[in-house]
Formats: C-alpha cells, structure tokens, sequence
C-alpha cells in the first residue's frame, strides 16, 4: 500500500524542502493554474517563485482543442509569462507521434480529425494531411443519402489511414458514422486523450474521452492508441525535447487518474496533487486509488509561503 502524501499547505519548512527537490516542474492547467477563465488566487506569485529560484515550468495539457500558441496565448492573457516552447499538449503529442514515430505514407497517409482546431494546428505543423475536424460541412444532422453514401465508400476518402479522436464541441451523428467507417475499413484508431471529464467554470463537462467512447463501443472495445496523460508515450516525448532528469522532475496536476498515474509510471522524483480541480483527499484514501501523490496543497498559491 502506497504511503499517505505530505500535506504541504501552511508549512513553510516543508515546501521548502519538497521544491528544494526539483529542477523541473511539469504543470497541468485546467484545474491547476485555472478553471476555465478563473486564474486561481497565487498563481502568478508561485510560477514566478520557482522561475527565480532557477526551476523549468512546463506546462502539459490534455485539452486538445488548444495549439500551443493557443496555449501562450492563453497563459500571457492570465498573465503567466511563457514561450511555445514550454508548452507540450496533447494534440502536439499526437502530432509528433504520427509524424515521427508512425510515418505515414501513401496511400493511406491521411487523418480524419474528430476535434477542434487546435488539432489541426499541430498536425499541420507536422505537415500531416487530415480531413474532419472543424469542417462546416459537417456540422449538421445526418440524412438519407448520407447513410447511403457512407456505407457505400463514396463518402469516404480512400487515403484515409487514421481517425483520431480528440475533444470535439461539435461532434454529431454524421461526424461518428464517418469516423466508425474508417475504422471498419482499416484505420488506425488513435486519441488525443481519453479523460472522461473536463473542468470548466468550476464544474465538470465531458471531456474528451466522451467523444471517443462510442467508436469504442461499437469496435467492440478496442481502445486507441492515446498521447495524453497517463500515456508514456507523452513523458517520453516531453523528456525527448526538454532532455531532463527524471528524478529532478516534479508533475503538478489535479487529477490521480491522469496527472499523478502520469508522474508516476514516468518514474519521476516527485507529484505534487492540487486540490483545485477534479480529485480530492478521499480519492486516494479509497480503497483502490488510482494513484497516490507525494504530496498535496489545498492549492497551487499554498506554496508562495516558501517566498
């Protein structure tokens, strides 16, 4: 049984010691340093704290709907100093696999999205061909000749090698027929990430794993290939580009099931749970968690006692 986490919030000696520990900080976002458009209190002051103290803040995410220039964007809006560079989310991720690690070639090299622009973003920063995605000639209901159509093959695109999956606010009928298709057909089935839950506005809505699910389920449960947190092909791309030591670096998150499982099967020194998102104290203290941190702040902000 893994041992309790330290309770940091409210001990200065003891976030100290625990930073102390680190050179790096791999960082969640939703949830961590905000909720949606609500930068949680202390932010800034922490992030600014361990850049003095000479530590690397990387912020990785699983939210697919954002590049990571959308991600800058975003971080500087909030007033969080940052550079693209620091940023590694999921659908860059995918993007470098596919890229990288898959290779496609013809002629069946191309993607069919399920997601939102910020997959596309990074797929083309690959230069990987895709279709899908925030095309406005799918966003409608489904109809007679497209049934027609997609059953037929005429629908469909025969370079077509790969669907893959990430958060889609516009996903429909019309987009999961086209996607179940080509898996029918033979396309690899891949995944931004498979969280069941996203957190906004201070509460939960679906998360990504909510649009891949009926693809599951109608394949029979066979599970995609995902590049988000917990997936270590993830660690090992953010430690392939950031080329530090593991044992020096730290995973901050909000989640046991995905951010401290990543930290921890990443083997990393260290995972820090704040509890400003989706898992809580009685989580881990379940009879079979998902995980179990090294420590954990009520907080992100508890730690600017350490200044």
């Amino acid at each position: 049984m893994a041992s309790s986490p330290k309770y940091l919030t409210g001990d200065k000696a003891a976030i100290n010691e625990f930073l102390d520990k680190f050179d790096v900080f791999l960082f969640d976002c939703d949830g961590v340093l905000w909720s949606g458009d609500h930068l949680f209190e202390g932010t800034v002051e922490t992030l600014e704290l361990l850049r003095s103290r000479g530590k690397q803040v990387v912020f990785v995410t699983n939210n697919s709907t954002k590049s990571r220039a959308d991600y800058k964007k975003k971080l500087e809006s909030m007033g969080i100093p940052a550079t693209v560079d620091e940023v590694f989310g999921s659908s860059y991720s995918a993007a470098i696999y596919i890229s990288r690690i898959i290779k496609p070639q013809p002629p069946r090299n191309k993607v069919f999205v399920l997601g939102e622009a910020g997959v596309e973003a990074e797929l083309e920063s690959e230069n990987i061909s895709y279709i899908g995605g925030t095309d406005p000639s799918l966003r409608r209901d489904i109809t007679p000749e497209d049934f027609k159509a997609i059953a037929s093959g005429e629908a469909l695109d025969p370079a077509v090698g790969y669907v893959l999956a990430g958060l889609d606010f516009h996903v429909n009928y019309l987009k999961l027929s086209i996607a179940f298709q080509y898996l029918r057909r033979g396309a690899k089935f891949l995944a931004t990430n498979v969280d069941s839950t996203l957190p906004n506005a201070g509460s939960l809505f679906i998360g990504a794993g909510g649009i891949s699910a009926p693809l599951i389920r109608a394949m029979g449960g066979e599970e995609p290939i995902a590049f988000g947190k917990p997936n270590q092909s993830m660690m090992d791309a953010i430690e392939g580009k950031f080329r530090f030591d593991r044992s020096r670096a730290c995973m901050v998150g909000d989640r046991l099931d995905t951010d401290i499982k990543f930290g921890i099967e990443g083997r990393l020194g260290g995972t820090l749970c704040v509890l400003t998102g989706v898992s809580k104290r009685e989580d881990w203290e379940a009879e079979n968690p998902a995980a179990v941190p090294a420590a954990y702040v009520d907080t992100l902000g508890d730690l600017r006692v350490a200044a």
